[in-house]
């Protein structure tokens, strides 16, 4: 796969969090195949789908959150077809239904372990027949379903694109600076649309913490908390349940928001020309991607962190910044912030976002003024790819009891 299929298979709209939004999917997908309304649902869930869809709120289904009514409402009232978009445009006097088919037990969910962290495995009944969907690693990436006894689709595990693309620091410098973009142009538009879009409306109204519009309350004149205040109003407005779709980055709403906003309005402030600014969006992207794909989708890690150095690393892309400059932006950040947790989709989150993205713009004036971190300082090696892949290790490997801690806390009564 090479680089553009990579941003269009990536950076696909989704209308509210992409886990509750996963299940949705899935549920929706399950009926479809079963042909007719379920009797009754079971749902086996990874922690990290467990973690992630709990304690957001659900656009769509007027202020309900968490998994029940996600996988509820897309059972009976979502649009498969739609994917990531599986709730919009539902008919929302039909919520009430639905609430009543959860108190009435429709939906059993088991947590399921020893997969992959983003699992769900999806099963509906009704009189004699059955329907499951399994998906895998990606929220869309359905590797299996079965209709009764009749298996449809039996991919074994799916696909890693790793192997098929080359995400290394030069290679992407090398492909943001001189390739043609002009047949993606159309995805990364839509990005800076529509996350620029939900940003001002958690800035104009109230959502979650507003997080967004109290850092500009504080600091209404600099120009650096207003980019962290965009990005944080956006992640403000989305994790409340707002009916206003983004474009994601790794599979994530938030990081999708936070890749694109300090770019879009950097570029606006500097007056950087258009095809900067493209260019410097495809390398945020994918410098962002790039380090959540060692990673993986779901993990203890949070996202933010990834995603908020890759963005002031592409401010100093657009800016001509010498490439020591931008590797050296996002060692200092990963040195820092590495190891902020995720515990599940929420208000907070926004929070996470400005403490990211302000520790990657301190990050950014540390490597011009050549005080950046040195190797051997810490987790800190001796080239970006090296310490990208130290980061991506203990995100992956050495949180995994981490995770299970928080999944433990954040269920306990």
């Amino acid at each position: 796969m090479d680089y553009k299929a990579f941003l269009r298979q990536e950076l696909q709209p989704a209308f509210g969090c992409t886990e509750p939004i996963a299940l949705a999917f899935a549920a929706a997908k399950a009926k479809e195949l079963l042909g007719r309304d379920p009797e009754r649902i079971e749902a086996k869930l990874s922690g990290n789908m467990i973690k992630n869809a709990n304690s957001v709120f659900v656009p769509g289904t007027d202020g309900r959150k968490g998994i029940p009514i996600s996988i509820v409402a897309g059972a009976f009232l979502g649009d498969p077809s739609r994917d990531l978009e599986v709730l919009m445009d539902v008919d929302k006097a039909d919520l009430a239904e639905c609430d009543k088919k959860i108190e009435d037990g429709i939906l059993t969910v088991t947590h399921k372990k020893g997969v992959e962290n983003l699992y769900i495995d999806m099963n509906v009944f009704a009189g004699d027949d059955s329907a499951e969907v399994i998906i895998e690693n990606d929220h869309t990436g359905i590797i299996y379903m079965k209709k009764n006894d009749d298996v449809l689709l039996d991919k074994g595990a799916a696909v890693s694109h790793d192997d098929t693309v080359d995400l290394s620091f030069d290679a992407i410098y090398d492909f943001a600076k001189t390739c043609d973009y002009s047949d993606i142009k159309d995805i990364l538009t839509r990005q800076m649309d529509y996350n620029l879009d939900i940003a001002e409306e958690g800035l104009n109204n109230h959502w979650g913490s507003n997080i967004g519009s109290t850092i500009l309350d504080h600091s209404p004149t600099g120009s650096v908390d207003r980019y962290v205040a965009y990005a944080a109003a956006g992640s403000d407005a989305r994790m409340s349940g707002c009916e206003k779709p983004v474009v994601i980055n790794s599979g994530s709403g938030n990081q999708g928001i936070t890749v694109t906003l300090p770019v879009l309005l950097y570029a606006k402030d500097h007056d950087i020309d258009e095809d900067t600014l493209y260019r410097g969006l495809i390398f945020s992207n994918l410098i962002a991607l790039y380090m959540k794909d060692l990673i993986g989708k779901l993990s203890a890690y949070c996202g933010v962190v990834s995603a908020s150095a890759a963005s002031v690393c592409a401010i100093g892309f657009m800016r001509g910044d010498d490439k020591t400059i931008l590797a050296d932006t996002l060692t200092n950040a990963l040195a820092v912030n590495s190891g902020v947790i995720c515990d599940g989709a929420k208000a907070s989150c926004a929070g996470k976002i400005a403490s990211s993205l302000r520790n990657a713009f301190l990050a950014h004036d540390q490597a011009l003024s050549h005080n950046s971190y040195l190797p051997g300082d810490g987790i800190v090696k001796d080239d970006i790819d090296t310490t990208i892949q130290t980061v991506a290790t203990i995100a992956k490997d050495g949180m995994k009891v981490t995770d299970e801690v928080i999944l433990e806390e954040m269920l306990e009564n």
